[in-house]
């Protein structure tokens, strides 16, 4: 096959590799657990809670083996990234990819087994008294499976297909979205639809505007010297921070949930588990807490600036108007504070305003998560456009010879 030939299949290529894995796992969120009794009436969320479990799980009925979805790697990976963080605070030696990944596995798998632990006892089943014992073992071994498979679906899809490993949240989000509005009228649907399309706005100029730090290097000795610069998104790490704030924030809810059916007594764990909700006004601080937090922490992890300033020192560039060295750690240090805060307090404003309307009565609790779907929504098709763009240019390209 010719070089040409196989650049114009690139697209395909990896078009068809997303949509095979999006099958499979449509298919697996068919298959229900053993002994588990299916609904027989269509599902429809009834609290902000729910419609976000439902974002991060895909399964409305919590009855298949994908039912425990991207949550325990979702949770993984932040658990992960951080302490390989601090790890580089005390040492310069670097883990492989390979190692990160076994890591992120090894995290995962726990996780899982503790969410499914705690989800067994809200199931159904359907099997004799003594049988009881070994259809809920069946049914956590199941659930376990299904996220280590659903793990390796998105770690395929990043490497060989398109939209990297939230393809499967995006597919959830898509399909909460959709049953959302089909499940409720025009009049309920009015003020929700209205603060989604002024969050879908928000997010396009967000995710398309930048902040330009002008720099001065080395290598160029032209008439662009001047026009070099750096780059950085107003929203630097995009819609990450509020998918990932969701996964946060029903941690801790799992461990009161598991603390509360070993302590069913206790009056402080009883407190919390009335309260760690999104129609009370504890559970909702928690919730802007989470992706403040996260945007922050997520901001300093990819564009670190002690790394940015090493790598001005090494290849002899600058900021401009800046010394290299202390002055320039500084100034991105502060730069990427201040745009990391305004990209928390946009998307925390966008979050917050139904929340708050709930609390009044004023939106139904079903629709709350709507526009915080929307944003994400928005966000990773932007996202997905940008790299469609980039592979379609690869192909376009044609060999010199």
């Amino acid at each position: 096959m010719s070089q040409t030939t196989q650049k114009e299949n690139v697209m395909k290529y990896k078009l068809a590799y997303t949509g095979l894995i999006l099958l499979v796992y449509i298919l697996g969120k068919c298959i229900p657990l053993y002994g588990v009794g299916l609904a027989s009436e269509d599902y429809q969320a009834v609290s902000a809670e729910e419609v976000l479990m439902q974002a991060i799980s895909g399964d409305a009925y919590r009855s298949s083996v994908f039912t425990l979805g991207i949550f325990p790697f979702m949770i993984s990976g932040i658990l992960v990234q951080v302490a390989f963080a601090v790890r580089n605070l005390f040492t310069k030696t670097k883990l492989s990819p390979r190692a990160m990944g076994r890591a992120m596995a090894a995290v995962t798998f726990a996780i899982a087994v503790l969410q499914a632990f705690a989800q067994v006892p809200q199931l159904k089943f359907m099997v004799a008294e003594g049988m009881l014992f070994w259809a809920k073992a069946v049914a956590i071994t199941e659930m376990v499976t299904g996220v280590m498979v659903i793990m390796w679906l998105s770690n395929r899809n990043a490497k060989y297909g398109v939209g990297g490993r939230m393809i499967v949240g995006l597919i959830n989000i898509l399909e909460r979205v959709v049953v959302t509005i089909m499940n409720h009228d025009a009049q309920s649907l009015a003020v929700p639809l209205a603060i989604s399309a002024a969050v879908m706005l928000v997010t396009l100029v967000m995710e398309n505007a930048e902040l330009r730090i002008p720099v001065q290097r080395v290598s160029i000795h032209n008439v662009y010297a001047d026009k070099n610069y750096m780059a950085v998104k107003l929203n630097p790490v995009g819609v990450m921070p509020v998918m990932f704030s969701t996964a946060v924030f029903m941690l801790p809810r799992l461990v009161v949930s598991l603390l509360g059916y070993l302590f069913p007594q206790d009056a402080g764990i009883a407190w919390w588990q009335e309260n760690m909700v999104l129609s009370r006004p504890a559970g909702i601080a928690v919730y802007i807490l989470c992706e403040y937090l996260l945007t922050v922490s997520f901001t300093m992890l990819m564009i670190n600036p002690k790394d940015i300033t090493e790598q001005f020192l090494k290849n002899g560039d600058s900021i401009v108007n800046l010394h290299a060295g202390r002055d320039t750690r500084r100034y991105l240090k502060r730069a990427m504070w201040c745009i990391s805060f305004v990209s928390a307090t946009v998307m925390g404003v966008c979050i917050l305003v139904p929340l708050v309307l709930q609390l009044e009565g004023n939106i139904d609790s079903g629709l709350t998560m709507l526009p915080s779907s929307i944003m994400m929504m928005v966000s990773f098709w932007c996202t997905i456009f940008r790299e469609v763009v980039s592979i379609h240019k690869y192909d376009a390209c044609r060999p010199l010879f």
